[in-house]
């Protein structure tokens, strides 16, 4: 457990996160500046702020782990990261900004019909709930031993700071506070890696040399397989995922429409990759690094200790006096991204206005920003709660959010670079829905081997965003051929 230094750091943190909140409660709202604040904001604080959304507690903690028990395999996800960024500069952020609309999936209304904007909006709202269920649950569990917190405590302290912070003051506390955790993150990461250096015999040299030697530092296979988790099927699921986030994702695609110009926009893209992808080779670097200490010390370590566990125990055994605080509040700033005021964004835009009030007014839209934020992150919470009870609800629930979100990235890109209809859109949509819920279907119930999908999870995805663009291409040609 923290010693009462460190416990006064992350409280320090964590009323620092509530102050920044209370700052944007005394300030005046609009619908427009909840939303999008008011198109204002520099593109190096929104991309910070994006940054901080690629760095969630599952990278934290997740990461350093699969490198101290395997290898860099799990990194090469991180690679793709500047292809996307180039595609969506180049393609993605034009056309969000130029459209006018703050919704991602408001013009997916007037290509193809009412269908595929509520399809969308549906996915995205089921997606988010089961990720910010997810990290705020993974968070209680890994930082619960080192503060004393029971995980139920620290579940509602995090989901009531985030919905608080959403709140009052919409996208705007998102970025801005998004800036604050960046700079947290990053520090607290640094601290751990100078930390291990000078523990680990030969500091950098010794790691280097004895992770290689070890196979620590390999990439994984090269083989042309896409059964396995090879390179090759992580780079092509790192570019999907990177895709369907600067280009599908409501959080990010709504942050780069605050954007002061196109430019700030392409830079905030930019610098969200020049951070991350570094970052995120930190962290393969202390797994690696932790596997080298602990392999010359194995006495040090609690025996039968799970490779997740084995960070936060260095973290609380093996930091100076005030520098775990930083860290676990490092932890808690990777799990505070919210998303709730995108949610709240598309249940004004997507639902209310389109279904129940379509001439709703200023004062009128606010509430149900406000309403519906305070309703998306109860339910949040309820959900990483749930997963606190019931931990096996964890997977079927990702699955299943997972079936229905895979479409979204091969919807959007029939839209954006083909002249596909909106009854071929709807058939490729189902087709590739089938085909995603044939490949998930072994996570969930037991399949005959003749029938099991051959593939690796990871190609999931990509398998999905494909069919649904190849199939509507192909039905649009047939079409057009038959009559």
């Amino acid at each position: 457990m923290l010693a009462n230094l460190n416990l006064a750091v992350l409280l320090v943190y964590l009323g620092a996160i509530f102050a920044c909140g209370c700052w944007f409660a005394v300030r005046k709202q609009t619908p427009d500046a909840f939303m999008a604040a008011s198109r204002s904001l520099p593109g190096w604080a929104i991309g910070l702020s994006m940054f901080g959304s690629y760095i969630s507690s599952i990278s934290f903690l997740a990461n350093p782990g699969k490198s101290y028990a395997t290898n860099w395999n799990a990194f090469v996800f991180s690679l793709a990261t500047p292809l996307a960024a180039a595609v969506a500069v180049r393609w993605f952020v034009p056309f969000y900004r130029n459209s006018g609309h703050v919704s991602a999936y408001e013009h997916l209304e007037r290509r193809f019909g009412r269908w595929a904007r509520t399809y969308a909006v549906t996915c995205f709202l089921l997606t988010q709930v089961a990720r910010m269920g997810t990290v705020v649950y993974l968070l209680a569990l890994a930082v619960s031993p080192l503060t004393g917190w029971s995980p139920f405590t620290t579940v509602l302290v995090t989901a009531s700071l985030m919905t608080f912070c959403a709140f009052t003051g919409g996208i705007s506390a998102l970025v801005w506070i998004g800036v604050l955790q960046a700079f947290v993150l990053i520090t607290g990461t640094l601290i751990c890696l100078v930390t291990l250096l000078d523990k680990a015999a030969g500091g950098l040299r010794g790691i280097v040399e004895t992770a290689f030697d070890s196979g620590k530092l390999s990439l994984g296979s090269y083989e042309p397989s896409f059964s396995e988790p090879t390179v090759w099927v992580l780079l092509l699921f790192g570019l999907v995922t990177h895709l369907t986030n600067f280009g599908v994702d409501q959080s990010y695609v709504q942050r780069y429409i605050t954007a002061r110009s196109d430019r700030e926009a392409a830079q905030s893209i930019w610098l969200t990759t020049a951070l991350y992808v570094p970052v995120a080779a930190i962290f393969f670097f202390i797994g690696s690094g932790l596997a080298v200490f602990y392999g010359a010390a194995p006495e040090v370590l609690p025996s039968q200790l799970k490779a997740d566990h084995v960070f936060p125990h260095f973290i609380s055994t093996e930091l100076p006096p005030g520098m775990a605080g930083l860290v676990v509040a490092a932890i808690f700033a990777a799990s505070m991204d919210s998303n709730l005021s995108s949610m709240a964004t598309l249940t004004l835009c997507d639902v209310y206005r389109p279904y129940l009030r379509p001439q709703a007014g200023p004062r009128e839209s606010m509430a149900v920003l406000r309403i519906s934020t305070l309703v998306w992150g109860a339910v949040s919470a309820g959900v990483g709660l749930l997963m606190i009870r019931t931990g096996s609800a964890l997977d079927a629930w990702w699955t299943l959010a997972g079936v229905f979100s895979g479409g979204m990235l091969g919807l959007f890109l029939l839209g954006l670079f083909s002249r596909v209809d909106n009854a071929a859109a709807a058939m490729a949509v189902a087709i590739g829905v089938l085909v995603i819920m044939w490949m998930t279907a072994p996570l969930v119930i037991d399949v005959p081997p003749t029938l099991s999908n051959p593939w690796h999870a990871h190609m999931t995805m990509v398998v999905g965003t494909l069919v649904i663009f190849l199939a509507g291409q192909l039905i649009s040609f047939c079409c057009t051929k038959a009559e």
